[in-house]
C-alpha cells in the first residue's frame, strides 16, 4: 500500500495511455503498466466468471503477455510481415471503484479496437475492465478483462492487444 493520494484523472489518464501505448507500439513501455501478478484476458462467454472452467479467447499472465511481446517483435515472427498497426477508440472511463486509502480502482470503458495489416482488417468492441493497484508510488494494471460485444463468434487470430 502507498500513501500516495491518485487522482481520478489520473486513473483516467492511465486508461487512455495504454491504449495508446498498444496502439504506438510501444510494448515494451506498456508491459511495465502491469503488476507482477497481472492477469490479462478475454472470456469466450458473457459473464464468465475469472474462476469459472470455461475457455478464454486468451488469458494470460505477465510471463505470456512477455512471450507475445517477444513473439510480436521477432524478425521472424510471419504473421507480422509487414506489421499489423491498431488503434483504439475509447469512450471516457467510467470509474466504479475508487479507493485512494487503500489504493484501489476499478474502470469500465467501452471501447472500438481495429487491427489492421495488408489487406485485413479486424474491428471489435466491447467493454474493457481495468483494475489498478498502487505499486511504487505509481498506479499500474491488475487485471484487464476485455468482454467483447460478440464473444462466442468465430474470430480471426487477434495479433495485437485489444
Amino acid at each position: 500500500m502507498s500513501n500516495r493520494v491518485v487522482s481520478r484523472a489520473e486513473v483516467r489518464a492511465l486508461v487512455y495511455r495504454e491504449a495508446r501505448l498498444i496502439d504506438e507500439g510501444a510494448l515494451d513501455e506498456w508491459y511495465e503498466l502491469f503488476t507482477e501478478d497481472a492477469l490479462y484476458w478475454m472470456p469466450l462467454k458473457a459473464g464468465q466468471g475469472e474462476e469459472e472452467p470455461y475457455n478464454a479467447l486468451f488469458r494470460e499472465d505477465k510471463f505470456l503477455l512477455k512471450l507475445r511481446i517477444e513473439r510480436l517483435k521477432s524478425p521472424y515472427a510471419y504473421s507480422q510481415k509487414p506489421q499489423s498497426q491498431s488503434q483504439h477508440v475509447l469512450q471516457r472511463p467510467e470509474i466504479e471503484v475508487f479507493n485512494a486509502k487503500q489504493g484501489r480502482f476499478r474502470t469500465r470503458t467501452a471501447f472500438v479496437y481495429l487491427e489492421s495489416r495488408l489487406d485485413e482488417q479486424l474491428m471489435l468492441a466491447g467493454i474493457v475492465h481495468h483494475e489498478f493497484v498502487v505499486v511504487d508510488e505509481r498506479p499500474r494494471i491488475r487485471r484487464k478483462r476485455i468482454d467483447l460485444l460478440n464473444p462466442e463468434t468465430a474470430l480471426p487470430s487477434i495479433q495485437g492487444f485489444p
